[in-house]
């Protein structure tokens, strides 16, 4: 059913099946848990073993245990942002949409149980961009990126604001007016993804997408992200939704609306990934269907195995040269899809020189 290996292995296989921890050695519990901590997957882990009724032994029980007041205050806190996002974007008239894990609280979906998350994602129209802003600020939200060059490089090519702080609270907001860079090779309707959401009881000006869009938005990001440590995750979130929400209406619907998003390619390959890596079910006419709608063309084996190879990376205590290798290219694959060569060069040329500028001063002090 997978293909990673060892301590991935090993923790892919006591999140689908927890009974498989019970009568595991200390040791056993020591490497479970560091994998899951790596994963970002220690409150998943958690919460299934809880559900299942099994009970680690003491020490790596303590930990189990943090994770789930964490994700309890996770909840808490993404509850009281929701608020203040309400009061303070209230005025625009517009849809605020919650993206990701703080939709899938939002809207008590399954999958937000013992999901561990940092930043909190919002959607809103790319026209009123500058006014959201504005009142953000007013509110207490700052730029969390001060060089010229990231502010540019932000607003004008990528798909989200640079990251907002809150002053008091400390609290990461990333603010997007689409769901991939303005310059990537895909070019999804926001639009469309802002008309299809839903209410949340008592914040009428917040909404989130409808389970179709939520899973969409999953996969490419995952597809689309250039660095994997929380991929197995990713990967569990995609598994968790469809199991909630896959019935053949369901599978009608994603594979419309990713045709519809310009997005077929990148969701039949997440699928197939999931599918792969986890044993996600996904019937087999579904994949047909997504070759259908992306002109017969076939999901590649070679991104296939980059990404297997590369969700070991970080969850293992140690890899051998093809992980770091194929992290490397998923790197590489991440930002040439975000943007057309010639700006792809421009950038990774300035981040090269300012590296080496802010190496220069310890390099000095070695001398």
């Amino acid at each position: 059913m997978n293909d990673v290996r060892s301590q991935s292995a090993h923790l892919i296989r006591s999140l689908n099946d927890p009974s498989r921890t019970d009568g595991l050695t200390p040791p056993g519990w020591t490497a479970l848990i560091r994998a899951a901590r790596a994963a970002n997957v220690l409150g998943l882990l958690a919460e299934r073993l809880r559900a299942v009724g099994l009970v680690a032994p003491a020490a790596p029980q303590r930990h189990l245990d943090a994770a789930l007041q964490l994700g309890q205050r996770q909840i808490r806190s993404v509850r009281w942002e929701a608020h203040a996002l309400q009061r303070a974007l209230d005025p625009l008239r517009i849809p605020v949409v919650l993206l990701k894990g703080a939709a899938y609280a939002m809207a008590g979906h399954a999958v937000s149980r013992g999901r561990l998350f940092g930043d909190i994602d919002i959607l809103v129209p790319r026209s009123a961009i500058g006014d959201v802003e504005l009142r953000l600020m007013v509110a207490g939200w700052a730029s969390a990126k001060s060089d010229a060059y990231d502010q540019r490089y932000y607003r004008r090519w990528m798909h989200e604001l640079p990251p907002m702080v809150n002053v008091r609270r400390g609290t990461v907001l990333d603010v997007h007016h689409t769901i991939l860079p303005l310059t990537s090779r895909h070019t999804p309707d926001a639009a469309r993804i802002l008309r299809e959401t839903e209410a949340l009881p008592g914040l009428p000006g917040i909404r989130v997408p409808r389970p179709t869009h939520l899973l969409i938005h999953s996969i490419v990001h995952l597809l689309h992200e250039g660095e994997l440590h929380n991929g197995l995750r990713d990967l569990f979130d995609i598994d968790g939704l469809i199991r909630a929400f896959g019935d053949d209406a369901f599978w009608m619907k994603v594979v419309e609306a990713s045709r519809e998003l310009d997005l077929a390619r990148p969701v039949h390959s997440g699928l197939r990934l999931a599918h792969r890596v986890i044993g996600t079910p996904v019937p087999p006419e579904v994949f047909a269907r997504f070759e259908n709608a992306d002109a017969g063309r076939r999901t590649s084996p070679g991104l296939q195995l980059l990404y297997r190879q590369a969700l070991q990376r970080g969850v293992e205590e140690k890899t051998g040269l093809l992980p770091e290798l194929a992290a490397f290219g998923i790197y590489v694959r991440a930002h040439w899809l975000r943007m057309p060569p010639h700006l792809l060069l421009r950038h990774l040329a300035y981040k090269a020189m300012m590296r080496l500028k802010n190496d220069e001063p310890a390099l000095a002090g070695r001398a």
